[in-house]
């Protein structure tokens, strides 16, 4: 069963649960016999459930699983809070020296989404929290990531691990805090080895700072509170030779009508290379 498949299972399940509430309550009344086989029952399916869900983490909350991008999530319903429990972690490498920060570049006239941290090529890159691997791919010599790996955790989070030189896992892999799941390394948009570590939630990315202390090799708090009025620094996108709205809001998982609206253009606009864009 895939995931939408397992999804709609759940809502035929609650809605079945509903309609018949009443009439299940007057067999159970009837019947008391039954009810310890019926209490088995349940157990059984709970268990069933329970296996299922462990294979989608935070099952819950993410509409689809997707293998293929990044940004998947530009029209997610994001919730006013959710708490992200980041007990059970591992750091992702043992190195402390951060080389850049999360935030926007001004210099560069793009966001950087996550921290710079300096591993040497070949490093054992480890897995941040229990999860199931949603990408491994390779963006190629002179484009952002390089090779990568995404990886969905249970507590809610998304990491993403880039420029690295191997990939040790598979998408669907099931891991677990402190796996091996790469070595480090210089690929993509690189000018030296490091460790570029991404934490995102819903896509929205957040400040791996405000989560994990490199220097004491410690989280910050034994877990972080996601709040909608404040879902961190804008997505800003620069714009390409022959890229067009619709290209580029495909690219950012967004719409077209969304990138006017934040840009103040319309459909007609002509998009000039080096432009940057809001995409959120």
């Amino acid at each position: 069963m895939n995931y939408t498949g397992i999804k709609l299972f759940f809502c035929a399940l609650t809605a079945m649960a509903s309609l018949n509430a009443f009439s299940q309550d007057l067999i159970a009344r009837q019947a008391p016999i039954d009810r310890k086989l019926k209490s088995v029952d349940s157990l059984v399916l709970q268990k069933q459930i329970r296996a299922e869900q462990s294979l989608y983490p935070a099952f819950d909350i993410y509409p689809s699983w997707n293998t293929k991008s990044v940004h998947v999530y530009g029209d997610v319903t994001l919730p006013e809070k959710y708490t992200i429990d980041l007990t059970g972690f591992c750091m992702p490498t043992d190195h402390t020296r951060i080389t850049d920060v999360f935030g926007y570049r001004p210099r560069r006239r793009r966001a950087h989404y996550g921290l710079d941290i300096k591993v040497y090529i070949g490093d054992t890159i480890r897995a941040a929290f229990d999860g199931r691997v949603r990408i491994v791919a390779n963006e190629g010599r002179r484009k952002g990531y390089g090779k990568y790996l995404v990886i969905r955790h249970d507590n809610g989070l998304e990491t993403i691990y880039g420029h690295l030189s191997k990939q040790l896992v598979k998408v669907d892999e099931l891991v677990k805090a402190g796996d091996p799941i790469a070595l480090g390394g210089n690929t993509g948009r690189s000018t030296g080895s490091h460790l570029h570590f991404e934490t995102r939630f819903l896509g929205v990315a957040l400040d791996p700072a405000e989560m994990f202390d490199f220097e004491k090799q410690d989280i910050v708090a034994d877990s972080y509170t996601f709040e909608k009025s404040k879902k961190g620094a804008a997505v800003f996108y620069k714009v390409k030779k022959g890229d067009t709205l619709s290209r580029i809001a495909a690219r950012q998982g967004t719409s077209v009508s969304r990138l006017c609206r934040l840009n103040h253009l319309t459909r007609k606009s002509v998009l000039r290379p080096g432009q940057v864009l809001r995409c959120s």
